[in-house]
């Protein structure tokens, strides 16, 4: 038997079947990256990161930087909860100043419950550890749950609403 006979043909349809298998798992990387549940899934992950962070900006505060804090409230806020911190600034700021405590805060764990890309809506849940320490007093730490709605606008989503979560319910 002549292996040079068969050799030949054997390799050609190897390179075929090769060059098939790639213009296949291209044409199918391409057709699963540019999918809607890519598109929607990369949505998500923003809304989560910006709850996230949104949330720890609204449950973190210094009494001896509360105009910076209260900027940063503006900053990541929309819709009624913003309008509330604008009408509010004032008393907001005595209450906070008069409190002397500095309050750090980090997400523990959260999770989008409902994304409603179409109309730019959303829910989030999280557990907050927040640490607040009185000037001259002991640090106390804190484990607490929230809800915000957030709102894509112009510039990205933002919170737009936000309160605790009431303990057996979501």
């Amino acid at each position: 038997m002549d292996v040079r006979r068969w050799a030949l043909p054997v390799a050609a349809l190897l390179a075929v079947l090769a060059a098939g298998y790639a213009v296949w798992a291209g044409v199918s990387w391409w057709s699963a990256s540019s999918n809607d549940s890519v598109a929607f899934s990369r949505e998500r992950e923003e809304v989560l990161r910006v709850g996230q962070v949104g949330i720890a900006n609204f449950t973190t505060l210094d009494y001896k930087k509360v105009d910076e804090d209260l900027d940063r409230w503006l900053d990541t806020s929309t819709g009624e909860l913003r309008s509330e911190i604008e009408t509010g600034r004032a008393t907001r700021k005595k209450q906070i100043e008069d409190a002397r405590t500095v309050t750090v805060s980090r997400v523990l764990d959260a999770a989008v419950t409902e994304l409603d890309s179409r109309a730019g809506k959303a829910h989030l849940i999280a557990v907050v550890e927040t640490t607040v320490t009185p000037e001259g007093g002991q640090a106390v730490k804190k484990v607490n749950r929230y809800q915000t709605d957030l709102t894509r606008t112009d510039a990205g989503w933002k919170l737009s609403a936000l309160g605790p979560v009431a303990a057996g319910g979501a």
